[in-house]
């Protein structure tokens, strides 16, 4: 461990953290719907029609997903402003999700809505009684399966063109893999890598299920299956160090970005000016990993954005991460308190 984390304690986490209410963010990417149905199966009971179970759900709730999600851990930390930039469709998933973003107190004016797309919906069933990842049925997805109109297209990067000069901080959220299909088309990125390379004063950061490569001049947060090019690991799979070590450096120079490469318990490489590992969390007992990388993103970039170093973001990161993974059967959240009790666990374990 680099010796510019010896001295990071309590007080200077407090400093970072009470600079998160001055922040402005912009989110742009894709905003999902979260939406769960909790099941209680001493209800089950075949129907009549076709003798097939029927599950009775006992509760719905629904909360903002994928790009919404680090919206959500946004206002958990006290974020100072946060605007959404993105698209929802003309239905009822969206106007939930409309008002869940809306309760957290963001600027929706670049929430664009498409009336030729459907708002994208993670669908999860899951058993009441059984609260951790074993509990959890096999999900249903609602995704735009056609490109995205040009008009909203447009809209998008007119969005940017308009509010990326008054934040502090843009977050990039490319949850969709399928090509077009998104906001963040082939254009919308060329309009922010080049965005980015103008403006040196404001944090660009980017986490991205597709092509990471397309994000120039932009700080990329990767996993370690995703630096190394596995598209479907197994859950027990480790990509070795060095591998690890080697891709990051490659893809630093390709993007001209610093990186930030989570690979689990092992830690957070960061590249840059000062390449170094930054130990994780070590945590015990059940974990669910859902929303941990986004929780990450939502920290980092506000330690970034209130004087941070690229060491002390990827520890605050660390440490949002090892609380949300510990929220089971949803997506977690994380306030500067849960940052400031993980410190104490991380110091007693590294130092």
């Amino acid at each position: 461990m680099n010796n510019l984390l010896h001295s990071f304690d309590s007080v200077r986490l407090e400093s970072i953290c009470a600079r998160f209410k001055d922040v402005r963010v912009a989110v742009i990417g894709d905003y999902f719907l979260d939406r769960y149905y909790v099941v209680d199966s001493s209800l089950a009971e075949p129907s009549l029609e076709t003798g097939r179970i029927s599950h009775q759900v006992v509760e719905v709730r629904h909360s903002p997903g994928a790009a919404g999600t680090v919206v959500n851990n946004l206002s958990a930390l006290g974020a100072g402003e946060i605007t959404c930039i993105g698209f929802t469709g003309e239905d009822g998933e969206g106007w939930e999700l409309r008002k869940d973003l809306d309760a957290l107190g963001c600027n929706l004016d670049h929430l664009h809505v498409d009336p030729a797309s459907v708002t994208p919906t993670y669908l999860k069933p899951r058993e009441k009684l059984c609260i951790g990842l074993e509990g959890e049925h096999e999900r249903y997805d609602i995704k735009n399966m056609y490109p995205l109109s040009k008009s909203t297209e447009e809209s998008l990067i007119a969005s940017l063109r308009a509010t990326v000069p008054l934040v502090d901080a843009v977050i990039v959220m490319d949850q969709v893999r399928e090509e077009g299909c998104g906001a963040l088309t082939n254009e919308v990125v060329k309009v922010l890598s080049k965005m980015a390379g103008q403006h040196d004063e404001i944090v660009f950061w980017t986490d991205s299920r597709g092509d990471i490569r397309r994000y120039f001049n932009i700080t990329a947060k990767v996993n370690q299956f995703e630096v190394a090019g596995i598209t479907d690991p197994a859950p027990a799979d480790v990509v070795p160090f060095q591998t690890v070590l080697d891709a990051t450096k490659e893809l630093t120079g390709h993007l001209q970005a610093p990186v930030f490469t989570t690979f689990a318990e092992r830690g957070v490489y960061v590249s840059g000016c000062t390449p170094l590992i930054v130990p994780a969390v070590k945590v015990e007992g059940p974990i669910d990993p859902t929303g941990a990388g986004d929780s990450f993103s939502a920290a980092a970039v506000l330690a970034l954005a209130s004087g941070a170093t690229r060491p002390e973001a990827a520890l605050v990161g660390n440490l949002a991460a090892s609380r949300t993974v510990k929220q089971l059967g949803t997506t977690g959240t994380v306030t500067h308190y849960d940052l400031l009790n993980a410190l104490q666990t991380w110091r007693e374990q590294n130092l």
